[in-house]
């Protein structure tokens, strides 16, 4: 792999396998739910990326830099310690959406839920739509 390259790729894993070796019940069913979400605001099914995300649609990016490479347009990680979404591009402008979501943390573009009873739902579908919109209407994608 090029310097270059993003470490994280498409895999021919499958999630259906992946999902069902989620020890926690309750983490297992919530990620089967986020999956359903992503594959119907994406229309797209659920591949691994790598050995722990689930990855709907890829995007092609650039940076001034000469970097360039394909990403999960949106996606999700049942970590340890938090049911992982990612939001490509970021919260920023989404400010009034966040602050009614519910019990959640953030990073650049991961939304970290301890599980889904502690969020709106309907918002979360919300959020994710606007980011699909968002990096389908600003990047190339598939």
């Amino acid at each position: 792999m090029s310097k270059n390259q993003n470490k994280t790729q498409p895999t021919q894993e499958s999630v259906s396998d992946f999902l069902a070796s989620v020890e926690d019940p309750t983490r297992r069913r919530d990620c089967r739910q986020v999956y359903e979400l992503l594959a119907d605001i994406t229309g797209t099914e659920g591949v691994m990326w790598g050995s722990s995300i689930v990855g709907f649609g890829s995007y092609h990016y650039k940076y001034a830099s000469g970097r360039e490479g394909d990403f999960l347009i949106t996606g999700f990680s049942p970590r340890k310690q938090n049911l992982t979404v990612y939001v490509m591009n970021g919260f920023s402008d989404y400010e009034s959406l966040m602050a009614n979501l519910g019990k959640y943390k953030t990073g650049k573009s991961c939304l970290y839920l301890k599980k889904l009873s502690d969020i709106d739902f309907d918002l979360l579908r919300e959020l994710v739509n606007n980011s699909v919109k968002f990096m389908r209407e600003n990047y190339e994608t598939n």
